[in-house]
């Protein structure tokens, strides 16, 4: 780790302090899953209205990418982080005493501003780091947990639930955030951005309202048949009138969030567009069509729900966990871009494996499928998608670009279950492994597509 030589104990400590901060906000996103069931048990409501507050944590977690990264720009980032942990901490704390699902919301909103954590522990590092071989090494390290701490954290929720009900995984989540606001108070410095004017919270108006109504739209277009088509057009239309707005807002700014110059570059719509695709492609792949292959007792191999997670999303986890710091090791010496590229390429002939699967299907084939996602996607694309946010963005303006692609992840994954899902319905007719293969070959695709636009995104430091 000759990385961390320079600058001695301090890179150590503010890694160590950055990791934890990262482990609050992963916990928070994928601790609760295996709790579901006994939330709604305990707090005597339905798994519908407890599926709800976890679509609350999402957006949450979305919108407030958007915009608290520029305000760290400008307010101070060790600042801004301290309160993003302060606020999930006591968010942690409410859903931890809810009586009802009502308080229980108010606790993921406020759970959902843990949101950005990874982007802004990216730029703190950068500032800190400004060596680029070995911030990229680090930065791979960063955001590899992000993946998923190896599938433990789900493993540990459940094993919390089991024992002493959802509310003991929600103080475990405490806990941990608690240990993350001491460990940055302590050891992350204090930075903003070069320039500091006046946020423009006109233009976060527009540009959250646009953002939250688009997401819900997506989250009611997941319904497919039964989705409610007419209350989705309107929000898409609110959403498109408040891009408008946006742009429109920024354009006459003198300080805006965004500034229009930069929003027509390349690094800005190449980054976001590839982003959006590659989560589109890969994200139901992975969170639902291999799962869905595992337990189909007919048409799949019929798994049970915890061998399912063993076989596929635990290896795949596992791997992205392990390859991270090796795609950071490539990407220090071939460029962020090349590794992106051979990610995606890997990615492609890792859901093409899934026809093979979906038409004759075994434990060892969705194994295979797992972990050949785990280096491409979530050890790789992911990282490498990630860390283009970060070196890509200006210097006068370091975390817009973070922000928005933050969204993009975000928007790719709602979209993703909308695509694939939509082809699985549409084949299903014919055949279940016609549905599944159909849904698989629309993911491949747009992972195709995903390639295609990587090549749109400029090399890091050039003018673009």
């Amino acid at each position: 780790m000759s990385e961390l030589k320079e600058g001695g104990k301090s890179i150590v400590a503010l890694m160590a302090a950055l990791l934890v901060a990262i482990f609050a906000f992963q916990l928070n996103a994928s601790m609760l899953s295996p709790a579901l069931a006994t939330m709604s048990k305990e707090l005597n409501t339905t798994d519908a209205q407890i599926a709800l507050t976890q679509t609350v944590f999402f957006t949450a977690a979305a919108l407030f990418s958007l915009f608290l990264p520029r305000l760290a720009d400008i307010a101070g980032r060790k600042k801004v982080l301290l309160g993003i942990l302060v606020a999930t901490t006591v968010g942690c704390i409410i859903s931890a005493l809810a009586a009802n699902v009502t308080f229980l919301m108010i606790g993921r909103v406020l759970q959902g501003a843990a949101g950005p954590v990874v982007p802004m522990c990216l730029i703190m590092l950068h500032h800190r780091v400004t060596e680029e071989k070995r911030y990229t090494k680090l930065m791979a390290i960063l955001t590899s947990v992000n993946g998923g701490i190896a599938g433990v954290d789900a493993l540990l929720g459940g094993w919390l639930a089991e024992v002493g009900g959802f509310r003991a995984v929600f103080a475990a989540m405490a806990v941990i955030a608690a240990c993350a606001i001491v460990l940055v108070f302590l050891f992350a410095e204090e930075s903003t951005a070069k320039e500091t004017p006046a946020m423009d919270w006109l233009g976060v108006f527009f540009l959250v309202v646009a953002m939250g109504t688009l997401i819900t739209a997506i989250n009611e277009m997941q319904k497919l048949a039964s989705a409610n088509w007419l209350y989705a057009g309107v929000l898409v239309l609110v959403a498109a009138v408040c891009f408008v707005a946006f742009w429109q807002t920024e354009k006459r700014k003198k300080a805006p969030m965004v500034s229009t110059f930069y929003m027509k570059q390349r690094r800005t719509w190449g980054l976001l567009l590839t982003t959006t695709l590659t989560m589109t492609g890969v994200f139901a792949v992975m969170n639902g069509i291999v799962p869905a292959i595992a337990q189909d007792p007919k048409y799949g191999t019929g798994l049970g729900a915890t061998v399912m997670s063993f076989a596929t999303l635990t290896p795949y986890a596992l791997i992205g966990l392990a390859f991270g710091p090796v795609a950071g090791v490539l990407a220090s010496k071939f460029g962020y871009r090349a590794v992106l590229r051979g990610g995606l390429i890997v990615t492609l002939v890792g859901v093409a494996a899934g026809f093979f699967v979906a038409a004759h299907p075994s434990i060892w084939g969705l194994v295979l499928v797992s972990v050949i996602l785990g280096f491409s996607y979530a050890g790789t694309a992911n990282i490498m998608l990630n860390g283009l946010g970060i070196v890509l963005s200006p210097e006068d303006n370091p975390g817009y670009l973070p922000g928005l692609n933050a969204g993009a992840f975000n928007l790719g994954a709602g979209l993703s279950y909308v695509a694939l899902y939509a082809a699985l319905n549409m084949f299903t007719g014919s055949s279940v492994t016609a549905g599944y293969t159909a849904a698989l070959g629309t993911g491949l695709v747009l992972v195709v597509l995903a390639l295609l636009a990587s090549f749109l995104i400029p090399q890091p430091g050039s003018d673009e």
